[in-house]
């Protein structure tokens, strides 16, 4: 409906991404929904279609493509299964710490295998104590001579295990608040560092989402992440500013995709003699979830546009994208299985599924409650003066 100003090179992309989208991951969506299969077949076609190296600089192994174009790809594999494109796009959430944050030599030695795709990230700040309240990690790592050690838990990690590359958020000095929070690079065979139980969700099943347990994990200090104390809770801040417009994406691409399963079935589905689709009340629905997929959609596009033309202070931009577009995706998916009926509940069809994991984009990354709460103190911080 709406034509967005795509350069070449994405539109390009976003007809690459549906096309594997369509002829790959669809044929086995509902099996690793069911299953609750990681999906690595996928993950090498990905690979193999440079889709990993996106946002990294074409120093390390990359495309040297912007934050626009990762959402584009996002959101077209979320029109298929939003379970695969959380697994994807987890990678760069675990990988944006280092680019934003690593020594030279770290981007160096990390940067490269994420973008071949030849190794997975993982983003690990979420703790039984520590979700929404970013701030209130017990994980901790102490200094011994020139190695740190960790111990500690997380929590409902995306990609928990199936990653190599592991951020890891760990308080450094407890004296210090946020402040005395680190981050470190962990490799998923350092010795002590395991997985616990892997978790059976409502949605997105096809992303493994796993406990992590450090036991004495002996970590060089090479890889205290940018080899510097401190930055551990700044580090997550920005980097939720670089990944939130991805899971609007995400939730654009589920809303757009039950649409289209909406549409068809209004259109071919026969009551009272004719196609649901000529009752004004179905109508008026599908008109309405359209227009809103087009305005998260629009939103979406814009603020990750201004994360790629450098504008300083987008937190509050990133989360207004993160809850409009999440909150559209819930209500077009469970309008769109109002509109299927008796069927839209059974899971022969698959747009329940749609509904399941649309519910997950209003959860991580800061609830949308969270959200709220940061687009108001930019709100009094600009005009409450």
């Amino acid at each position: 409906m709406v034509v967005y100003p795509l350069s070449e090179e994405q539109t390009i992309l976003k007809e690459l991404c549906r096309q594997i989208a369509e002829e790959k991951i669809k044929p086995v969506s509902q099996e690793c929904d069911k299953e609750e299969r990681f999906p690595q077949e996928v993950m090498k076609t990905l690979a193999q279609s440079d889709l990993f190296s996106l946002c990294i600089p074409e120093e390390y192994g990359g495309m040297g493509a912007g934050l626009l174009d990762l959402c584009i790809a996002t959101e077209e594999i979320s029109r298929i299964d939003g379970g695969i494109a959380a697994s994807y796009a987890a990678s760069f959430l675990g990988m944006f710490p280092i680019l934003l944050f690593g020594t030279e030599d770290q981007k160096k030695k990390y940067l490269p295998p994420l973008a071949s795709g030849e190794k997975l990230a993982a983003f690990a700040l979420t703790e039984p104590e520590a979700g929404s309240d970013a701030s209130n990690v017990k994980t901790v790592a102490k200094k011994f001579g020139s190695d740190y050690v960790i111990n500690g838990t997380k929590h409902f990690i995306t990609n928990g295990g199936d990653a190599d590359i592991y951020t890891v958020i760990a308080v450094t000095d407890k004296t210090k608040g946020p402040r005395g929070m680190s981050a470190f690079i962990v490799e998923k065979d350092t010795e002590g560092f395991s997985f616990g139980k892997k978790e059976e969700k409502l949605g997105i099943r096809a992303s493994s989402t796993r406990e992590l347990i450090f036991d004495d994990v002996k970590v060089s200090k090479d890889n205290l992440l940018g080899k510097k104390e401190g930055i551990g809770f700044i580090a997550t801040m920005k980097t939720f500013d670089q990944s939130r417009p991805g899971v609007a994406a995400q939730a654009v691409g589920i809303a757009q995709g039950s649409l289209e399963l909406a549409v068809k079935y209004a259109h071919s589905r026969v009551q009272f003699g004719k196609a649901i689709s000529s009752f004004q009340g179905i109508q008026w629905m599908l008109a309405d979830m359209a227009t809103k997929v087009e305005a998260a959609r629009s939103l979406v596009y814009s603020v990750a546009s201004m994360v790629d033309r450098g504008v300083k202070g987008v937190g509050g931009a990133s989360a207004c994208a993160k809850l409009f577009a999440s909150d559209v995706a819930m209500e077009v998916t469970t309008n769109a299985v109002q509109i299927f009926g008796g069927y839209g509940y059974m899971r022969d069809y698959p747009v329940e599924k749609f509904m399941r994991d649309a519910k997950i984009t209003q959860i991580y990354e800061g609830t949308n409650q969270i959200q709220k709460n940061i687009i108001a103190l930019e709100l009094i911080k600009k005009y409450g003066k």
